[in-house]
């Protein structure tokens, strides 16, 4: 068999890719014989980050909100004729739910604007230079991962009589625009046959408590959170070749709690 050349592989970029759903969506494209690079600020130190690391094509530790970094980055690339035609933005900071009884209901404007820049401001980083080089030679597919909370705001009465817990108003902020992001872009890229859309999984199971898991589950049509392989086939369609006419989407895979 002859070998590949550098143009016939199907390279991803993945940031924040060895997080609690990166480092899964890692695994399974490895897995699905795409040439992953893992992109994130943290470096690998659970086994399984080691293990995926070790597997992938290219782990690079990179603080994705600074544009010379993403720059250079490209740049490296581009100079090695590696051509990404398939980029996951996925890097965000969850505003975990704090107790207002020692914290603000808000967040001081150093939390706000550091968890608005990993994700936004990463994300349009990536798609300016990786985007926009997928314009120009007329290929790719841009997922940007979202979540429930994309189109609905949090619900404070899951948190309630857990010691007065409050869901921060950041994460929500920043899945809206995500998908902005999303639809300026999917309609950007229109006529360049790169295809962008947004994937939003509602909660996934992570050593949830059991009392939370059970109020969480009454307001799921399908009664029970989310496991990441519930995601797979979302992940694998959208970075189909064979998926042509689908973009600017946001495809939510939540067992139905949006809907009621």
């Amino acid at each position: 068999m002859k070998n590949k050349s550098k143009s016939q592989f199907k390279y991803v970029i993945i940031s924040g890719g060895l997080g609690f759903l990166g480092i899964y969506i890692s695994e399974l494209l490895i897995m699905s014989n795409f040439k992953v690079i893992i992109l994130d600020k943290q470096k690998p130190k659970s086994e399984k980050q080691i293990k995926i690391v070790k597997k992938c094509f290219l782990y690079k530790k990179i603080d994705i909100t600074k544009e010379k970094k993403i720059s250079n980055f490209f740049l490296q690339l581009k100079n090695q004729k590696i051509n990404v035609e398939y980029l996951i933005n996925n890097a965000a900071i969850d505003s975990i739910p704090k107790n207002t009884k020692k914290n603000s209901r808000l967040p001081d404007i150093k939390d706000w604007n550091n968890e608005l820049s990993v994700s936004l401001n990463g994300t349009y980083l990536l798609i300016k230079y990786f985007g926009e080089e997928m314009a120009k030679n007329k290929k790719g597919k841009i997922i940007n991962i979202g979540s429930d909370l994309s189109v609905l705001a949090p619900n404070q009465d899951l948190y309630k009589d857990f010691n007065n817990f409050y869901k921060p108003p950041t994460y929500s902020v920043v899945k809206h625009g995500m998908l902005g992001m999303t639809k300026y872009f999917a309609s950007l890229y229109s006529d360049s046959n790169v295809h962008v859309n947004m994937l939003s999984p509602g909660p996934i199971f992570n050593k949830h408590k059991k009392k939370f898991v059970n109020r969480l589950k009454k307001f799921i049509p399908l009664k029970r959170m989310a496991n990441k392989k519930d995601l797979e086939d979302a992940i694998l369609f959208l970075l189909s070749s064979n998926n042509n006419y689908f973009t600017g989407q946001n495809l939510i895979v939540d067992g139905g709690r949006t809907i009621i």
